[in-house]
């Protein structure tokens, strides 16, 4: 009787500490959301995990960056997860995601994270094209390269380095639409992408 009575204090206890935590990750401050997040990071409760991945869209730049941490950090097969949360809603949770997964070296996302080079939100297309540029995706090639006419220059950056990164070669008409850029960033890049 008492194994049973401590088995059943156990589980009230998880579910206790379950229900505070979903708590703090809902309506806590952001001190709060910080703290419990920076615990998180090997977690594999799927509600927690679907917690966490909302946090990726939180109103404060810290929790974003904590949960980010938290899901990269993470050893669990908590893939799925990620790569569900790319067809979010929130164009945070979708380019944070795909970054996330690039930094856990998820190649079986590549995929998905695909179909986010065409996204609606050029963040989540920088994002994309930054996170299979990483994941060195020489089947998104054909993206690279047509993102470097993107109405967006972040997006075009990111092309960019995924050009450099895994060397591939682009036109010389490609090259003097490059050019007309007046950033600095961009400069550094086209310097580097000359050498090439």
């Amino acid at each position: 009787m008492e194994k049973f009575e401590l088995l059943l204090t156990r589980k009230e206890e998880f579910v206790q500490n379950l229900e505070n935590i979903l708590n703090v990750l809902e309506s806590g401050n952001s001190e709060e959301k910080i703290k419990i997040l920076e615990t998180l990071d090997s977690t594999d409760n799927p509600e927690i995990l679907e917690k966490i991945i909302l946090k990726l869209d939180d109103d404060d730049i810290q929790v974003r960056g904590e949960a980010f941490s938290s899901l990269v950090l993470n050893k669990n097969k908590i893939s799925n997860f990620l790569i569900n949360s790319l067809n979010s809603a929130s164009k945070n949770i979708r380019g944070f995601a795909s970054l996330v997964l690039a930094n856990r070296n998820e190649i079986s996302a590549i995929p998905e994270i695909i179909k986010l080079a065409s996204d609606e939100r050029s963040m989540v297309r920088s994002c994309a094209i930054g996170a299979l540029g990483y994941l060195r995706a020489q089947e998104a090639k054909e993206i690279f390269l047509e993102s470097l006419l993107d109405s967006n220059l972040e997006v075009r950056k990111s092309a960019i380095q995924a050009i450099i990164d895994l060397n591939i070669t682009i036109s010389e008409d490609q090259m003097k639409e490059i050019i007309k850029e007046k950033d600095p960033e961009m400069e550094k890049l086209l310097s580097k992408l000359k050498k090439m």
